[in-house]
């Protein structure tokens, strides 16, 4: 399919159909995995997300494990472990027994997510990182104007999350010190200030490739230019903050053994179908599914189209939800591609990694059928 200086991968959230379970949705996501492995997806990634009715993917290592199972070769990773309510030890730990089953097919994706207030978009980028605008790129890549997180710090679910997901009194550590950590653990270089050394048997050594998934060009994307590791820019979270993400990125990359220069995969929402007034009907609970999140109420379950247009919506909600809306690629395949390709070239991405939701299965199977023909001829 695509060339391999610009692979696609697959970003899966595990999502519930309204009217469906969450085991059929567990089953769905492998069946897609075994789908993006027969037509040449580079990898196959799963979201962590909590508390959310319509999501599933509550476990990346757990998923990792079944989905290993069920394929072969595609490569298998977060996106991502979310390290805030996580040790260093617990990630190294998991990754490390995956990797001694599937030895070299697994992508440890670290985000911040679940501690010290962390949400996209919030890190306060570096001084000279260029400034957001409200309009497009010479290339024609739309950047919205930000949007503001700061209503779901305050909202009882962000609380209920903490809550349930940190022991009592318990205090995240620093993102780049948890990252300094699993490098160390990996690498079996952890030794304390007293001289204790620990070793991770399964993990020390593992074959993974570490990525850093950030909204910003604050602390994720510093700590992987730091580290000299790969980083996954948000576009399809934070579109507004996507350019500064990636500059702040390859600003403080330093070479490592891993890698001799930056590496960027870069996510997008798309729906693709045959013509666009098809994939524009299949993406039609898009919004709403959306708003439920941004409004901090949690993941509904992905609404038929019926079951979207009967919203009323409100000023308020379309706030919410337009940055995502007109940020989303929905089309026929040229159309997608087309913008794909936009993204690539306004960000300079290496890869890029697509999210698809649709409320039929079969919909969301053949949006990644059609794009990776397209893909593949171009």
């Amino acid at each position: 399919m695509a060339s391999p200086r610009t692979p696609l991968a697959v970003l899966d959230l595990v999502p519930i159909s309204s009217g469906s379970t969450a085991a059929q949705a567990l089953r769905n996501s492998v069946d897609l995995a075994r789908h993006a492995e027969r037509l040449g997806y580079a990898r196959y990634w799963f979201a962590e997300h909590h508390l959310n009715p319509g999501v599933a993917g509550t476990s990346p290592a757990v998923l990792l494990a079944l989905t290993a199972a069920a394929t072969s070769t595609i490569r298998l990773g977060s996106g991502a472990v979310q390290l805030g309510h996580r040790t260093a030890l617990s990630a190294v730990e998991e990754f490390g027994l995956l990797d001694a089953v599937h030895p070299g097919r697994f992508d440890l994706g670290l985000g911040r997510s679940g501690g010290r207030g962390a949400l996209p978009g919030k890190d306060v980028p570096p001084a000279g990182a260029t400034p957001v605008v409200d309009g497009r790129t010479p290339g024609g890549l739309r950047i919205p104007a930000p949007f503001s997180f700061e209503h779901l710090l305050r909202s009882p679910l962000f609380a209920l999350h903490r809550r349930l997901l940190q022991q009592p009194g318990a205090e995240s550590q620093p993102y780049d010190e948890q990252i300094a950590d699993i490098l160390a653990l990996l690498g079996g270089t952890y030794t304390t200030d007293g001289g204790v050394e620990a070793h991770v048997v399964p993990g020390e050594g593992a074959d993974l490739q570490v990525w850093i998934l950030g909204s910003s060009a604050g602390v994720s994307a510093q700590a992987a230019g730091a580290n000299g590791l790969r980083f996954a820019a948000n576009y399809h979270v934070s579109p507004s903050s996507v350019l500064d993400a990636t500059e702040g990125y390859r600003a403080a990359f330093k070479p490592s053994a891993e890698l001799d220069r930056p590496y960027v995969s870069v996510s997008a929402d798309v729906v693709v179908a045959e013509d666009e007034a098809t994939a524009r009907e299949r993406a039609t609970g898009y919004g709403l599914w959306v708003r439920s999140i941004r409004s901090g109420e949690g993941a509904i379950p992905f609404p038929t189209p019926d079951e979207a247009r009967a919203h009323v919506w409100s000023d308020a909600d379309r706030a919410l939800v337009a940055d995502r809306l007109e940020t989303q690629f929905v089309g026929s395949p040229r159309q997608v591609a087309d913008q794909l390709e936009i993204l690539r070239d306004a960000t300079g991405a290496d890869e890029l990694i697509v999210t698809t939701l649709t409320h039929d299965h079969a919909d969301r199977v053949r949006s990644y059928e059609l794009l990776a023909g397209e893909w593949g001829r171009r």
